[in-house]
């Protein structure tokens, strides 16, 4: 191989390693949530988050005989797993009135219709 084409092989593979460089941010950002790894809930307000903090209050009252009062979702983290997992942050507001921030854990796999209360309690 003459010493120009060796040159020109050198360039070339210059130029896709600082493409690969370039590009990996970028396609690192647009890759959806892979299975096992938590992110953040990017639209708390979406309609079925809401309806998913108000039966996680819901089925906590079942439990408890609390009385409870949904207020609404204003954080949380989703999971992909055999369906998902969803970490609420919601308002709640107890019997006497005063409302507080409470942590909800509900796994829900739409596909069977199945939904289940993993976890409730006041955060701190």
């Amino acid at each position: 191989m003459s010493a120009r084409a060796l040159r020109l092989a050198a360039a070339a593979m210059l130029l896709v390693a600082a493409v690969a460089v370039a590009v990996a941010p970028a396609a690192k950002a647009a890759r959806p949530m892979l299975a096992g790894g938590w992110g953040p809930i990017k639209d708390v307000s979406d309609p079925h988050i809401q309806e998913l903090g108000g039966w996680a209050v819901s089925e906590h009252v079942k439990l408890a005989n609390d009385g409870l009062r949904f207020g609404a979702v204003t954080r949380g983290e989703q999971q992909v797993v055999s369906g998902m997992n969803y970490k609420l942050v919601l308002d709640a507001t107890g019997a006497d009135g005063t409302v507080a921030a409470y942590g909800a854990l509900v796994y829900e796999q739409s596909w069977t219709n199945t939904r289940e209360l993993v976890s409730f309690a006041r955060a701190n």
